[in-house]
């Protein structure tokens, strides 16, 4: 069964959006994709080790738009060995990540990652852009590309496009 991974730079506004829409989405999806994608989750390339709560304009925007933000979610930091062999697909957010994917676990490994946005129709080989260092609404219009390609991640799985690896 295919587990995806969802990876920004900090897992804090992209990739935790990214999870949390792609979560409601199975559960509007029924049984069957719950139980296809049972490992879905989000990761930084520059998290803090610590861990940190979602930004909290990134979770304004999700609310708004009707998706639960989880109060125990915590960010984390991507782990080349453990999350290249626990995730089927990683989903990244810009180029950048997928360039520091590579330099820390080689091309081969690095093989199941791609650009999140390629599953949207039309944006494919574009990047998500980083909405943390501009205005507020910049969160809303990520969500809107966000939604787009986890639209087409459930088009792919459904006509048999999205396998394990």
């Amino acid at each position: 069964m295919p587990s995806i991974l969802f990876v920004c730079t900090a897992n804090i506004c992209r990739s935790p959006m990214a999870e949390h829409i792609f979560k409601a989405k199975l559960a509007e999806w029924g049984p069957d994709a719950a139980r296809a994608f049972s490992v879905v989750g989000s990761a930084g390339v520059n998290a803090d080790p610590r861990g940190g709560p979602i930004d909290a304009r990134a979770a304004a925007a999700l609310q708004r738009k009707g998706y639960e933000v989880g109060r125990k979610w915590r960010s984390r930091r991507f782990d080349p060995a453990a999350d290249f062999s626990r995730h089927d697909l990683v989903l990244v957010m810009e180029e950048d990540h997928l360039a520091s994917l590579r330099r820390k676990a080689g091309a081969e490994a690095a093989a199941s990652a791609q650009l999140l946005l390629n599953f949207a129709p039309g944006l494919q080989g574009r990047e998500v852009p980083d909405p943390y260092f501009g205005p507020a609404n910049g969160f809303d219009a990520v969500i809107e590309l966000i939604e787009q390609a986890v639209n087409g991640l459930g088009a792919a799985w459904r006509e048999g496009r999205l396998k394990a690896a």
